[in-house]
């Protein structure tokens, strides 16, 4: 079977929601009113810490899909100010939020034990204020959320080959900006930088998706243990220093293409790498020029530029069933799925998703109550399902 990117067709309900005159929807869905549907409509559980788990009502599968989002809408309505990853995340809401993550995937990979049979993520996207609000791209809820998706791999093996051009599938290839011109540096930053006990470097054979091909380019981690080490405090530190190491490598060369020779910034996380690895690297700082010098001369180029942290963060099972973290530049918007291969065409068809909505509420309701127990909130009643 050729290896290739997939491009696979997931039926939705029309969502019924009428956008006010005068208003973009990507800027109408980041609205408090938005959220409130958000939540009568498809929430499955709210806790305290204002985390919401719900069901997306455009998804990306229909096996298995939800999503956790960090609901600071009435309580934060600047949508500009709102955090928009871990590291801006209160401890203690942090510290909830992890928990549900070890929960949800370990459901997951309970439920979906065979990774020959189903391909499962979950993962983050960066979510922050990096484009006007009417670009192309744009996501639609300017709040933290992550997604928890499974894929029946025979969909995969059965759908047609996505467009390897396809500009959402570049972000970790041969066209990324990092990849294409600071691969080295990139990596012996990560080596650098971070002090990992429970992840280990993955060779690229083993963090690849046989299938489609995909991450390709990417650093990635195996998690050593397993699922028994999300449980652990540890692994979520770990977790988070992959995430500060590359927001430091990100901001430190956009600085340098904003500002030739910029000084160092003030609030990193690992300065005396940066110093030493980063802003002494040849290549780094010749990327930044080739940048910085087409961004004076191509307004459009210099418009597409994401000049604040964007990322997407993933955890994932290989096809050995070992669990694998990695984490790449949102430069483009791509979905996250996409870091692994899959391209979603979602298609209005109330009929098609009708048939597959009892399984799939069945399963959601069952995540939902493992929370439940664990003291991580409780149920959301809707037209779908009950509160228990």
């Amino acid at each position: 079977m050729q290896t290739g990117p997939r491009e696979i067709v997931t039926p939705f309900r029309p969502i019924p929601l009428d956008v006010p005159e005068g208003m973009k929807p990507n800027e109408f869905f980041n609205s408090t009113e938005n959220l409130n549907d958000l939540v009568h409509n498809n929430g499955l559980l709210i806790n305290p810490e204002n985390l919401l788990l719900y069901r997306k009502a455009l998804g990306h599968s229909n096996e298995f899909d939800t999503s956790i989002i960090y609901n600071t809408s009435r309580t934060i309505l600047d949508p500009l100010g709102r955090p928009v990853r871990r590291t801006q995340v209160p401890v203690e809401v942090r510290r909830v939020w992890n928990r549900m993550n070890q929960i949800i995937i370990q459901y997951m990979l309970e439920r979906y034990p065979d990774p020959g049979q189903h391909l499962l993520l979950a993962g983050e996207a960066s979510l922050d204020a990096t484009w006007p609000l009417t670009s192309p791209g744009v996501p639609s809820i300017r709040m933290l959320h992550n997604h928890f998706i499974v894929f029946p791999m025979a969909t995969l093996r059965d759908a047609e080959l996505a467009d390897s051009k396809n500009p959402n599938l570049t972000d970790g290839g041969q066209h990324s900006l990092f990849q294409a011109y600071m691969r080295d540096v990139y990596r012996k930053f990560f080596d650098r930088a971070l002090d990992l006990t429970l992840l280990s470097p993955a060779a690229s054979s083993d963090s690849r998706i046989e299938l489609t091909g995909y991450p390709q380019g990417l650093p990635s981690w195996e998690i050593r243990g397993g699922v028994e080490s999300l449980k652990e405090v540890q692994f979520w530190r770990e977790y988070d220093a992959i995430l500060q190491g590359f927001l430091d490598f990100y901001r430190s060369f956009f600085s340098q293409v904003s500002t030739r020779n910029a000084p160092m910034l003030q609030d990193l996380y690992f300065p005396q790498q940066v110093e030493d690895v980063l802003l002494n690297d040849n290549d780094f700082l010749a990327t930044a020029k080739r940048v910085r010098d087409r961004c004076i001369t191509d307004a459009k180029y210099a418009n597409s530029i994401r000049w604040q942290p964007a990322f997407k963060q993933l955890i994932y099972r290989n096809d050995e069933g070992k669990l694998i973290v990695t984490i790449s530049q949102n430069s483009i918007g791509n979905a996250i799925t996409e870091l692994l291969g899959v391209v979603v065409k979602r298609v209005p068809d109330a009929d098609a998703y009708a048939q597959t909505e009892p399984a799939l509420i069945e399963r959601l309701v069952e995540v939902r109550q493992r929370l439940v127990e664990a003291d991580l909130g409780q149920g959301i009643a809707t037209e779908h399902w009950a509160a228990q």
